[in-house]
């Protein structure tokens, strides 16, 4: 931008000097006083030019820092942090402590993050500085030609334009400090609410209630592997042969039931608990990504989707540091390949990362649809609920789950989203957990309420419920839904305000929750409702969306 205020001043200052060098060479006669009408005219046209850039100057760099512009698919950020700055500013100490319940270290980036912050606020003032004085020079020069002294206002001139090029130096410089201040933040998980468990771990979470009781049986259960493969549930082997391992191949009567169970959920939210359903993008740009705090820290858990024609990364599988990287082409060969294709990378790859992203779950697409939107204080609390599936690169460590459905990197989930004035958040993150609760009680699944400690919370997330379904067959919880509330650290990140009673711009509160997860409800359920001759006795809430009481055995 710069470049281009240089080029219209130096436009007008070469018009008005070409000027001066004629009237000179005319003297005071007629030609002399047409050349000072024109004269004139040039350094009006000049001086409403310098107020015109001002204005154009002040304003690029307050979008610059303050707000975003959009620019192609993506969006190019200025200065929108997910934590607040000014709290960090005003309240480091407190900004570490919280920080520091989580047991990450997250709390060593603070210091940097101030002092860099300090750094960066000096260079604009010593630039917003230079530029007043740029302005008041300017106007000197204008009083010279007024008084005919033009020797002097090409010294001005010369040292004008030498001033500019001091001033583009030390705007790129401000913004290299704020680029490197902004990567700092976007480490910054957010801080825990005080209610919170305290720990480090999953093994400091704390159990809030329990429903139902673990089934007893009178026979020797199976697990839900055995009971996939043995009534055609599911094809884990062609699963595996189509995309590898972490897919499944649902078939015939556990199709119907992961239909079904969709069904039942989207019916019971929307219905039932007043959620307004919306069917999303499955794929999404990066700062969708960003914006719900899926990155940059998981990039290595997501799966990143390519535009365009790049020979070196089509494939169908590859191996790369001891991860599968996977691709999806379009065309039979490589001499009819598809000049527009979309390759699936897996895992974190910045040489051939893309630019659009599977999404891990309906959390990244549903709470951006208001981003950089301006709500009504009457509007909200706004409820959402969504069907996806979800995509997740990093299903889990060897042996740990990885046989049958429990970890796998492509299921479905009907997801909940909240947007709520910050006085009223935590009452709808309890109403979520209940909502959420209401699916397994309905299934007739017992389960327990779990409070997760500032240790265990997610990158996102002030305060969370994980709800854990009790599985037969794995003698274990399964963890089925977790409910968050992430408090501003989202809307923060995406510019969602919204106009308080008083008029003021407010950043509302963001929850989100799985209302719930397949595939281990499908386990859990199985598993639970299994009877001595091999069939599955359906819950009665589900058989109206089965059409069926039970999936007889084989």
């Amino acid at each position: 931008m710069n470049l281009i205020w240089g080029q219209i001043g130096g436009f007008l200052e070469g018009g008005q000097g070409r000027i001066l060098w004629v009237r000179r060479r005319l003297g005071r006669g007629l030609g002399g006083g047409v050349f000072r009408g024109f004269e004139g005219g040039i350094s009006g046209l000049r001086r409403l030019s310098n107020g015109f850039v001002s204005v154009l100057r002040w304003f690029w760099g307050w979008l610059w820092r303050e707000r975003f512009l959009l620019w192609g698919r993506g969006l190019v950020y200025g200065w929108r942090p997910m934590l607040d700055i000014k709290v960090i500013r005003e309240r480091a100490e407190s900004v570490r402590a919280r920080l520091a319940r989580r047991g990450d270290g997250e709390e060593a980036l603070v210091d940097e993050i101030v002092d860099l912050d300090e750094r960066w606020r000096a260079q604009l003032t010593e630039v917003e500085g230079m530029k007043a004085e740029h302005k008041r020079a300017s106007k000197v020069i204008s009083t010279l030609v007024g008084q005919e002294k033009f020797d002097e206002a090409e010294r001005h001139k010369r040292w004008m334009r030498h001033h500019s090029r001091q001033i583009a130096s030390k705007e790129r410089r401000a913004d290299r400090a704020q680029r490197a201040l902004r990567a700092l933040i976007l480490k910054l998980p957010n801080l825990p609410h005080k209610s919170a468990a305290k720990g480090a771990s999953a093994a400091d979470n704390v159990t809030v209630r329990e429903w139902g009781e673990r089934k007893a049986f009178s026979f020797a259960p199976k697990n839900h592997r055995a009971l996939c493969e043995d009534l055609g549930l599911v094809d884990f082997a062609r699963g595996a042969k189509l995309a590898g391992s972490g897919f499944l191949l649902y078939t015939d009567w556990g199709a119907r039931l992961e239909r079904a169970l969709i069904q039942f959920l989207l019916e019971l939210h929307t219905s039932k608990h007043g959620y307004t359903e919306v069917s999303p993008p499955f794929v999404v740009n990066r700062a969708c990504m960003e914006d719900v705090g899926q990155l940059p820290k998981f990039a290595d858990q997501a799966y990143a989707v390519r535009e365009g024609k790049d020979e070196q990364n089509v494939g169908k599988h590859w191996h790369a540091l001891k991860k599968f990287r996977q691709a999806v082409r379009q065309g039979q060969d490589e001499e009819t390949l598809e000049e527009l294709w979309q390759a699936v990378q897996e895992g974190k790859d910045e040489e051939t990362l893309g630019k659009l992203w599977l999404i891990p779950t309906a959390e990244a697409p549903v709470t951006n649809m208001h981003r950089g939107e301006r709500l009504s204080y009457k509007d909200l609390p706004i409820r959402y609920c969504a069907y996806s599936p979800c995509f997740r690169a990093e299903a889990g460590a060897a042996g740990t789950g990885t046989r049958g459905m429990i970890r796998v990197h492509q299921f479905d989930k009907v997801e909940l989203i909240k947007i709520a004035l910050p006085d009223q958040s935590y009452d709808e993150l309890e109403s979520m957990v209940s909502d959420a609760e209401r699916v397994l009680q309905l299934l007739g699944l017992h389960y327990r309420v779990v409070l997760l400690c500032a240790g265990d919370l997610g990158f996102a997330s002030a305060k969370t419920y994980d709800i854990e379904v009790w599985a037969p067959g794995q003698e274990d919880y399964l963890e089925v839904s977790s409910c968050s509330n992430c408090e501003d650290f989202q809307s923060r990140r995406m510019e969602l305000k919204y106009k308080s009673e008083e008029g003021k711009g407010c950043f509302p509160h963001l929850l989100n929750g799985s209302g719930t997860a397949l595939a281990r409800l499908f386990v859990a359920l199985v598993e639970t409702h299994q009877q001595k001759d091999g069939s599955i006795l359906i819950p009665e809430p589900l058989r109206p969306f089965l059409r069926a009481d039970r999936i007889p055995p084989q």
